[in-house]
C-alpha cells in the first residue's frame, strides 16, 4: 500500500493543495454571507435568498471539500510517515480546529434559518478572520517544520 500511495504522492499532494483553496474559499465566504443575511429583513424574499445561498455554500461546497481535505491530508500523512513528526500534531490540531470552526458556522447558518441573529455584524465579521490566521499557522508548520 504504501509503495502505491509513494508512486501517487505528488498527486495527492496537488489534489490536497486544491481542495484545501475550495475549503478556504468557502470558510472565507460563508461569515461574510451570515453578515449580509443578517442585514435583511427576517419575513423577506431577501431573507429567504441568503439562506438558500448559505445552504448551497455548505452542501456543494464546504461539506465535499472538507471530506476530501481530510482523506487526501490523511494519505498524505501515511505517505511520508508524519505521524512520529511534530509539526504534523501541531497541523492536526489546527486542521480539527478548522473543522470545528466550520460545524460552528454550519451550526450558525441553522440559527438564521429559525430566525435566530445571535452575533452581531462586527462579531461575524471578526469571525471571517479565523480561517486566514489558521491557515497561515498551517502553511508555516508545513513548509518550514519548525519541529
Amino acid at each position: 500500500m504504501q509503495d502505491v500511495l509513494s508512486v501517487t504522492y505528488f498527486w495527492l499532494k496537488a489534489g490536497h493543495i486544491v481542495f484545501v483553496i475550495f475549503w478556504m474559499a468557502g470558510l472565507f465566504m460563508l461569515p461574510r454571507l451570515f453578515v449580509y443575511h443578517q442585514e435583511a429583513e427576517p419575513d423577506s424574499p431577501e431573507n429567504a435568498k441568503w439562506l438558500e445561498r448559505e445552504q448551497k455554500l455548505i452542501k456543494i461546497i464546504l461539506n465535499p471539500s472538507i471530506a476530501v481535505v481530510w482523506v487526501l491530508g490523511l494519505a498524505l500523512a501515511y505517505t511520508v510517515d508524519a505521524w512520529s513528526q511534530g509539526w504534523f500534531h501541531a497541523k492536526l490540531l489546527l486542521v480539527l480546529g478548522l473543522s470545528g470552526y466550520q460545524g460552528y458556522l454550519t451550526g450558525y447558518a441553522r440559527k438564521l434559518a429559525r430566525g435566530e441573529r445571535a452575533l452581531s455584524g462586527k462579531a461575524l465579521r471578526l469571525l471571517n478572520e479565523v480561517p486566514g490566521v489558521v491557515v497561515a499557522l498551517v502553511v508555516v508548520l508545513v513548509i518550514i517544520k519548525p519541529f
